[in-house]
């Protein structure tokens, strides 16, 4: 039986082997959003509790915001120079790392909920708590648990012998342990859930699954997300508000409806960086899922365009990545980060606007949550990673 890999052994020996690098321009691309969500978070985060320059609302957000930034960036850099093939199950016997790290995720998604471990905020209790004193500092494992969930499918759908037209051998394998993660993550944070099983379904149908499978495992996931939507009050009368178009600005559709003057106030070329109205206790979670609307307010809908514009540019990469790839594992892989990168902005981006209802769902890179620039960091570090894999030393 063949032993699992560990980086000693996947890193290069001699001539002839590939020298390390990585695709520079997912790396500039990220940055960039990295960089423009620490000023925007700052921007967001001036409350008329007092001046702007106070030391201690700095402290709160800002300051910790541009520190999550930096050791995001540094985890990206730091995966990028990795090989990615140590998550992949090329051989029988492999495989282990990747299953650690899903077992990991679904486990820590399990303690966040017991009671007294799970920290509750907003209604939810989506994190837990690992530093107390001298100041408070907690994670969420559904941010750990979206880019686990594309690394194990990746390494489950190109393991050997796996078919994935086949039920047995390789769809439903990928279908029900991919369900776990969505199911566990949904209990708690829905948002979050719906764009897992998005990408679930979307990796699958890359691997080349049989779309009688992929119809049967949609009927399966609008049930069980039925289920999920009657496990809390409060998010049926939210999507029946957006269905009706009826929400009242006072209640379910205040949040929205302030996004959308935020939006719309902003013109063309926005009121200035810092010069935002709706920040100053207007708009609910303004630094966080609906840092958008302040972008667009403050930058304009120029701004805003340009955001998008970098999301685009890292789907045309992404994208270019994974058909380049020279691996399975690093063709789905890079595929999988891509599809959940900027699906995650679209779905945001869709909430700010009221195209889609209203759902926890960050901005990549640019919210405020050290989670997420964190994990998508070190996600976007494996797709530049596979980007440069294939380069030949010159």
């Amino acid at each position: 039986m063949a032993r699992s890999k560990s980086p000693s052994d996947l890193a290069p020996r001699g001539p002839g082997r590939a020298e390390r690098r990585y695709d520079s321009v997912i790396l500039l691309l990220v940055g960039g959003l990295m960089v423009l969500g620490a000023v925007m978070v700052y921007s967001a985060s001036v409350t008329v509790h007092g001046p702007a320059l106070d030391w201690r609302q700095w402290w709160n957000t800002p300051l910790r915001q541009s520190v999550f930034a930096v050791v995001g960036l540094l985890a990206m850099l730091y995966v990028a120079h990795l090989d990615y093939r140590l998550w992949a199950w090329e051989r029988r016997g492999e495989g282990w790392w990747s299953g650690a790290l899903f077992a990991l995720a679904a486990l820590l998604l399990v303690v966040m909920l017991i009671p007294g471990v799970g920290a509750s905020r907003l209604g939810a209790q989506r994190s837990i708590v690992v530093l107390r004193r001298p100041f408070t500092l907690s994670f969420q494992p559904a941010e750990l648990a979206k880019v686990v969930l594309v690394i194990w499918l990746a390494a489950l759908l190109t393991r050997p012998g796996c078919n994935v037209r086949a039920l047995r051998n390789g769809y439903l394998p990928a279908v029900l342990s991919g369900g776990l993660l969505v199911g566990l993550t949904g209990i708690e944070d829905y948002g979050t859930a719906a764009l897992m099983g998005v990408v679930l379904l979307g990796v699958l149908w890359l691997a080349g699954a049989r779309w009688q499978h992929l119809a049967g495992t949609v009927l399966a996931g609008a049930a069980g997300g039925a289920g999920l939507l009657l496990l809390k009050p409060y998010r049926l009368p939210r999507l029946l508000a957006f269905v009706s178009g009826d929400a009242d600005p006072s209640a379910e559709g205040y949040q929205v409806a302030q996004s959308l003057i935020a939006i719309g106030s902003g013109g063309w070329w926005g009121r200035g960086l810092g010069a935002g109205v709706q920040k100053y206790g207007y708009l609910p979670q303004d630094n966080n899922d609906f840092i958008f609307a302040i972008v667009c307010e403050e930058l304009g809908i120029v701004g805003g365009m340009a955001v998008i514009a970098v999301f685009l540019l890292l789907l045309w990469r992404g994208w270019g990545i994974a058909w380049r790839a020279g691996d399975p594992f690093g063709r789905l892989l890079a595929a999988g980060i891509t599809l959940l990168l900027c699906l995650q902005a679209a779905f945001n981006v869709g909430v700010v606007t009221n195209s889609v209802p209203t759902k926890g769902i960050s901005l990549p890179f640019v919210s405020a949550g050290g989670s997420g620039v964190l994990f998508l960091g070190m996600a976007a570090g494996l797709l530049a990673a596979v980007g440069g894999a294939s380069r030949p030393v010159k």
